[in-house]
């Protein structure tokens, strides 16, 4: 007896619709558009999300960063290292015995930002000095020649190696610079390798560095010492935990071993900064996490109008239809069957556009897909889409709750009487 009552029900409700074919397309348009753009919305900031995700498993894996406070901070720009920095090369070495075990190496960086010369043309870079443990750490080969090796180190030798855009700006019609001449500051280093292409974001072009010998940065090109002890200075320390769940113990250590190296009093602050990959996806996941609410909601705004649509749509329902709601009460309609027969109009016309809204939004986010040429992958999962749907169905159910409560209310002498 309820199936039957329910089939009659959308039965009637359809034939409802297609007697009124103009407005309800038009009120199904507004819970499409809706449902459409919730889909859209969410899929673009999970795609956003992902996106920051990939960038940093692009930097490398359980990697640690110590930086001079003042780095962290963004107070470094355009300041002497000498002025920022009290990070030195002993510093790395006691780091390397305090954490022997839980790290697979240890990466000292000087970075300086300056021009490279050859054959009459100029890249401005990136140039950092560095250890042969870089790479490795960063998961990134060559893609010509080699990486720095111990030897250059030991020789200082004047030896570079090129990312893949100062090398695409320095020699254009070269396909392999290898043993070619690069000057910085006009002193000659000879290329031995070319870096494969480690790509690109908003957070710059990972491309574009060059790496010399850490020895020969300290010595020839940037001889930044510790005003006090003399000790060569780095701009910051990089290395590798041999497990991810070593993270917390390696960085508590070496907090605590460069508290008791610099002589930090107990109440006074860090002159460094320590942070580690999981902090920053983190940190970046907080942010697009809340873009994707933001962006959600957005959607969402657009299912309350269309909502709101489908309120007044069938509030005129009512009213036209005010004499044949007064003759199925005459005949023995109950008030809940009058309740369930416009829900049931107003559900289905959500239902309808909440099945056509997916697909419209599934087709957006396959669109966005295209046109960032699949840097941002806007992914829709099926949760997305069970929600989408089951909203746009709760807002038939509640929108179109009043409209129905009236039509229920109606006295059926008057309704019969109503022109």
């Amino acid at each position: 007896m309820r199936a039957a009552l329910w089939r009659e029900n959308i039965q009637q409700a359809f034939e409802t619709l297609a007697a009124n074919r103009l407005r309800a397309t038009l009120t199904l348009l507004g819970i499409l558009i809706g449902v459409a753009a919730v889909i859209a919305m969410v899929a673009i900031g999970r795609g956003v999300q992902n996106y920051i995700q990939d960038q940093f498993a692009a930097l490398g894996t359980n990697l640690i960063f110590v930086i001079p406070r003042a780095a962290a901070e963004g107070r470094s720009a355009g300041a002497a290292l000498q002025d920022i920095s009290s990070l030195t090369m002993r510093d790395v070495r006691a780091i390397e015995q305090e954490v022997r075990g839980r790290v697979t190496v240890v990466v000292p960086v000087i970075q300086r930002f300056g021009p490279l010369e050859s054959e009459g043309r100029e890249a401005v870079t990136v140039i950092l000095g560095t250890t042969p443990g870089y790479a490795p750490a960063r998961n990134w080969p060559p893609q010509h020649g080699t990486f720095l090796e111990e030897a250059h180190l030991l020789n200082r030798s004047r030896v570079i190696v090129l990312g893949l855009t100062p090398a695409r700006r320095l020699f254009p019609d070269v396909p392999n610079p290898v043993g070619r001449t690069v000057r910085i500051n006009g002193v000659p280093f000879r290329v031995i390798g070319v870096m494969s292409d480690k790509g690109g974001s908003a957070f710059g072009d990972y491309n574009d560095l060059a790496f010399i010998p850490i020895t020969v940065a300290q010595e020839m090109l940037y001889d930044a010492r510790d005003p006090r002890t003399g000790e060569p200075l780095v701009t910051g320390i990089m290395l590798q935990a041999a497990r991810s769940e070593y993270t917390d113990e390696i960085v508590r250590r070496i907090t605590e071993l460069l508290r008791e190296r610099h002589r930090i009093r107990f109440r006074d602050e860090d002159d460094f900064a320590i942070l580690t990959q999981f902090e920053l996806v983190s940190i970046f996941g907080q942010i697009s996490g809340v873009l994707t609410v933001f962006l959600g909601a957005l959607g969402a705004i657009s299912l309350i109008v269309g909502g709101i649509g489908i309120m007044n749509i069938m509030l005129v329902s009512v009213t036209e239809r005010t004499r044949e709601i007064g003759l199925r009460k005459a005949v023995g309609a109950r008030r809940r069957d009058i309740l369930l027969q416009f829900l049931t109009e107003a559900i289905l016309i959500t239902m309808l556009g909440g099945v056509l809204g997916t697909g419209a939004g599934i087709a957006l986010a396959s669109t966005i897909n295209v046109l960032s040429g699949g840097a941002v992958r806007a992914a829709v999962g099926l949760d997305t889409v069970l929600l989408a749907v089951g909203v746009s169905a709760a807002v038939g159910l509640f929108f179109g709750l009043y409209p129905a409560w009236r039509a229920a209310r109606l006295d059926p002498i008057v309704a019969l009487r109503a022109e």
